[in-house]
């Protein structure tokens, strides 16, 4: 069975020096400032192999939280407004919705699976999740991927 990659935020002072500068050493790669790994390993002064040991593992916070699309599950009722409701919850919770699926409503529910960018959410995804599972005409709400 595959492990799940586990994420914490850290302070940075409480870093090991090595995982502060390799991430400089990538944002000196994405803003130019170095045209090479090599040219950017020189400059912040560790190696090639310790840039490429941990570069995948090191993320700036605001990284992160960027360009995360997630693809939410819903079972809902077939009654008017239910639909409607459950994206006034992600509207006011600051998600941007960028495809809804619904199927064809069968023993009075219909699934409809929403994907949602969160980068930029005012509220806790926690929150969205509590919201939407205690609408009216939610039968199950879940993350189905992201």
């Amino acid at each position: 069975m595959p492990r799940k990659t586990k994420y914490y935020i850290v302070a940075a002072e409480a870093l090991p020096e090595i995982f502060i500068k390799v991430a400089e050493a990538k944002r000196m790669l994405q803003s130019g400032e170095a045209a090479t790994v090599g040219g950017a390993t020189k400059e912040v002064g560790i190696s090639r192999s310790a840039f490429y040991k941990y570069k995948d593992a090191v993320q700036p916070f605001n990284n992160m939280k960027a360009g995360r699309i997630i693809t939410f599950y819903a079972m809902l009722k077939d009654n008017p407004g239910v639909l409607s409701n459950i994206l006034s919850i992600f509207a006011s919770s600051g998600a941007n919705i960028l495809t809804i699926n619904q199927s064809i409503p069968t023993n009075g529910c219909a699934a409809v699976t929403i994907s949602a960018e969160t980068s930029d959410m005012e509220s806790s995804l926690e929150d969205l999740m509590g919201r939407v599972a205690a609408a009216a005409g939610v039968v199950r709400f879940e993350i189905l991927a992201g």
